[in-house]
């Protein structure tokens, strides 16, 4: 009987990568985002994501933590606040103590309990997704933690979605993949997963080749679609 298994995106699907902005917006000494905080954190993750893609594409690979610096001087720098050292400095600091979103420990033990397999397949480089992980206290949870890293290229690659298998030995519709990220669940639900967009935030569903087969408000259904699909 082939193994079941769930595989995650990390940042803003298990990892809530606001965190970082609206931590520092409660410390004292960053009193200039507790009102834009939102803004920033907004800009930060979609240049980030922006950049993923463009070195895809143009064959510039870099480890994701120099993508997220590069991601977060641009945020700065469009609100006037490059200058502030301090600020970067803290917010770097924290984007290596994301906490997972509430409902992420409960779902993984669910998973487990159900005898599934569950990993993490991210953009994230190994030294962050470790921080992220450990930060979370979920590393008891997950099977595998696997990084593009190891193939040089960012997601919606094939070559990362090829990872599950590879470390698994399972074939695609084995795998139940699920991201916050529109265009991620599109691309690994045209490369043969199963796959569960959670969409947050209510956006409109990306006009691309594929789609998701499955929409989420959050991850608190992960485990009882799983148990239907797989």
């Amino acid at each position: 009987m082939p193994i079941k298994i769930c595989v995650f995106d990390a940042y803003g699907t298990l990892f809530d990568v606001a965190a970082a902005a609206r931590t520092a917006a409660q410390e004292d000494g960053f009193d200039i985002l507790q009102e834009n905080w939102p803004k920033l954190a907004e800009i930060w993750r979609l240049k980030q994501l922006q950049y993923t893609w463009l070195r895809a594409v143009s064959d510039a690979h870099t480890d994701f933590w120099e993508v997220t610096q590069n991601g977060l001087d641009y945020a700065l720098e469009a609100l006037g606040l490059e200058q502030n050292t301090a600020l970067r400095e803290r917010l770097l600091q924290l984007y290596w103590e994301l906490g997972a979103y509430p409902e992420v420990p409960q779902m993984l033990t669910d998973l487990k309990s159900q005898g599934f397999k569950s990993a993490i397949l991210s953009n994230g480089s190994p030294e962050m997704l470790a921080g992220a992980v450990d930060s979370a206290q979920i590393t008891e949870h997950l099977d595998a933690v696997l990084s593009v890293q190891s193939v040089g290229i960012f997601k919606p690659s094939k070559r990362v979605y090829d990872l599950v298998g590879e470390h698994f030995h399972s074939a695609p519709d084995t795998v139940l993949f699920v991201s916050s990220n529109g265009w991620d669940a599109a691309a690994a639900a045209g490369y043969g997963f199963h796959t569960v967009w959670v969409n947050r935030a209510g956006d409109p569903i990306d006009r691309l080749p594929w789609v998701p087969k499955h929409i989420l408000s959050d991850l608190t259904g992960i485990s009882n679609l799983a148990s239907t699909i797989l």
